[in-house]
């Protein structure tokens, strides 16, 4: 049996491919919502290159064409997105798969603490400070929030600590927001405050207890797609 080929290691044309394949598991009509984009981005790309100076029908066409297929492209990003929180809505460790999605200047670090029943803390260092993001049982995770705040304040108590929980609950963040809601908690951080704060919390790290991970998997990126889930 052949190994899998890991996404960010594929073709372009085939990470699209793929992506479209998973998403279609999902959303079944996104073909033909690709198709209706298409279709409106064409007309309004034919309109506006109408009247241009040139060939009467070689502008309008390219236009429609070009209009057409960033039209596709986009509902494609978002509805294929979306299709992969749902798919990934309830597993342990999609928290992590979604926070992977995060741009230059953030650190995400999975699971850095854990129950045995598998809630779970990730953490996010980025412009916000220091985010704690918990996973699983409502009860159970807020209380391994209270942990590592105090954690954390030990080693950066100026530094603003937020606390989240993924979920579908009351005062929780769904999945499919996860990324929105912790991109804007503010900006609080930059620079060498940056630097200086992953160094104390690898200082922190470093001292933690070898615990092994909890069993079960933990999808933790999803990088590989990230472009073609923001229609790029």
């Amino acid at each position: 049996m052949s190994t899998p080929v890991a996404p960010e290691k594929m073709s372009r044309r085939k990470q699209l491919v793929q992506t479209y394949k998973m998403a279609k598991k999902t959303d079944t009509r996104l073909g033909l919502w690709m198709l209706g984009a298409f279709i409106v981005g064409a007309a309004v790309g034919f309109a506006l290159f109408y009247f241009l100076p040139g060939p009467i029908w070689l502008f309008p066409v390219i236009g429609g064409l070009l209009f057409g297929l960033l039209f596709a492209m986009i509902i494609f990003g978002r509805r294929a997105q979306k299709a992969a929180f749902m798919q990934m809505d309830g597993q342990k460790g999609a928290a992590a798969a979604a926070l992977g999605m995060l741009r230059r200047g953030w650190k995400t670090d999975p699971a850095v603490a854990f129950t045995k029943q598998q809630d779970v803390v990730h953490r996010v260092i980025g412009p916000p400070g220091i985010v704690l993001v918990g996973e699983g049982s409502s009860a159970r995770v807020k209380q391994l929030l209270i942990n590592e705040r105090r954690k954390h304040e030990r080693v950066a108590s100026e530094t603003p600590i937020h606390e989240v929980v993924c979920g579908n609950g009351e005062g929780e963040v769904p999945l499919d927001k996860l990324v929105k809601h912790v991109t804007k908690l503010g900006r609080n951080i930059k620079g060498q405050e940056m630097t200086d704060l992953l160094y104390r919390i690898k200082a922190l790290d470093a001292n933690r207890s070898a615990i092994p991970m909890p069993k079960g998997p933990v999808p933790t990126s999803m990088k590989g797609q990230r472009g073609n889930l923001r229609g790029r």
